[in-house]
């Protein structure tokens, strides 16, 4: 007989491919994991997962069983928020994936805000530049660089931010004048490995100066920005990390400004979740108060 204790073990094991994974995911045992899709395969007299040393893969009927039990899923934690906030209170654990820039720089610097608001909520902060899978579970809401494709998703564009070109104060002080786009080739640069980038949106420096010469690369936002500051040579920035940081100075400002957009990603359903939804709230309220320098 289906109960949701199996159909919420399912998930887990679709979404990690292993039952592992799912045991530690959902804190039980193993053998909990395995007796309850042994269980579920037997009420739905289906094979659900091809097993293999790699792990479990699931079957064209496991596929076909997804949707329904994430109606369930969903239909249990909406039951859950609604019971849980009856005193008007939200409660619960939201994670967040995001860019490295956006989640260490817009997020964490004002996170108080919303656990002000709400002291019994938790916010768990993934800023790291890789794709995250909100159909795996691995976020419940993600800030992207680009809209996903179709599915059960839903998306907007957050806001538009802003890349520079930028050095640090030292290094122009060693360095010639630079005055034209044209000075700049003969500089070296700081960018992203292209094999690591999770998305083109990420890579700015090719359009700026197509044939750059480049000294220090790194898939990490944060890496370029500090290598920048120390002197290493030239960098596509993130205005937003950058304005404030005494140590760099933005150069040749009218030529070089590169656009990229935020877009928030939810699944569609978690997006009406109260817990979810008042993080969409504060990111929507963060964006508003620093538009100035996005």
């Amino acid at each position: 007989m289906l109960n949701s204790d199996l159909l919420l073990t399912f998930l887990q094991v679709v979404r990690r491919g292993n039952a592992l994974a799912a045991a530690r995911a959902m804190g039980v045992d193993h053998s909990t994991v395995i007796r309850r899709l042994t269980q579920l395969e037997a009420a739905l007299d289906t094979r659900l997962f091809d097993r293999s040393p790699r792990g479990l893969a699931p079957t064209a009927a496991a596929l076909a069983l997804v949707t329904g039990a994430e109606k369930v899923e969903a239909a249990i934690m909406a039951a859950t928020d609604d019971v849980v906030g009856r005193d008007g209170d939200i409660s619960g654990t939201v994670r967040l994936a995001t860019p490295e820039i956006f989640g260490t720089f817009l997020v964490a610097p004002n996170i108080a805000g919303i656990a002000e608001r709400h002291p019994r909520l938790v916010l768990e902060l993934s800023p790291e530049s890789r794709s995250i899978s909100l159909s795996k579970r691995e976020a419940d809401i993600a800030i992207t660089l680009r809209r996903p494709p179709r599915g059960r998703l839903i998306a907007r564009k957050l806001t538009d931010f802003r890349l520079g070109l930028y050095a640090s104060r030292s290094y122009l002080e060693q360095h010639p004048t630079i005055e034209t786009l044209k000075d700049v080739e003969s500089h070296g640069f700081v960018s992203y490995i292209d094999e690591l980038v999770a998305s083109p949106e990420m890579v700015a420096l090719d359009y700026v100066v197509p044939d750059a010469r480049v000294v220090f690369r790194s898939s990490s936002s944060i890496a370029q920005h500090l290598a920048v500051t120390a002197g290493l040579g030239l960098g596509i920035l993130h205005v937003l990390a950058s304005e404030k940081d005494d140590r760099l100075v933005r150069i040749l400002v009218d030529e070089v400004e590169v656009v990229r957009s935020y877009w928030l990603v939810v699944h569609s359903d978690l997006s009406r979740l109260p817990r979810v939804r008042a993080v969409m709230d504060f990111l929507e309220e963060l964006i508003v108060d620093h538009a100035p320098i996005l």
